[in-house]
């Protein structure tokens, strides 16, 4: 009598019903924590035509104006209202550190035109080669 081993077939098959799980996990996860990365100053920006700018690698340094007239930074996660010559004086230390920095300001539209461009001046001052105006899209 002779036993028949039956030889079990081996199958190359990966079930990929766990790495879908997971995938949709991360894009719920994503989608809720994405419009929180968002952090600044609540102003009301212009609206304007203008292209979007390249980001490359470096988190832009970013400058609010208030209505108010009142100048606020973001460090580290937490807005600070800072003085003309504080926000300088860190512009300038940020630059001398990484110089291709790209320094943004968000200036609400009810402020004068003479703060902004004061503040540009600063900026400039400080060494920033280039200042940028953030806006919004136009409403259609």
């Amino acid at each position: 009598m002779k036993h028949k081993k039956s030889k079990r077939k081996l199958v190359a098959e990966i079930n990929v019903v766990p790495y879908i799980d997971v995938t949709l996990v991360l894009l719920v996860v994503f989608m809720i924590t994405a419009p929180l990365l968002m952090q600044g100053v609540k102003v009301e920006l212009p609206d304007a035509n203008s292209a979007p700018m390249d980001t490359k690698d470096q988190e832009p340094f970013i400058v609010s104006i208030k209505a108010d007239g009142s100048y606020w930074i973001d460090i580290k996660g937490e807005n600070q209202s800072q003085s003309l010559a504080t926000i300088k004086d860190r512009v300038g230390k940020v630059l001398r550190q990484k110089p291709q920095t790209p320094v943004l300001v968000w200036g609400d539209s009810a402020v004068d035109y003479g703060s902004v461009v004061n503040l540009m001046s600063e900026l400039q001052l400080a060494g920033a080669p280039s200042v940028g105006l953030v806006t919004e899209p136009p409403r259609n």
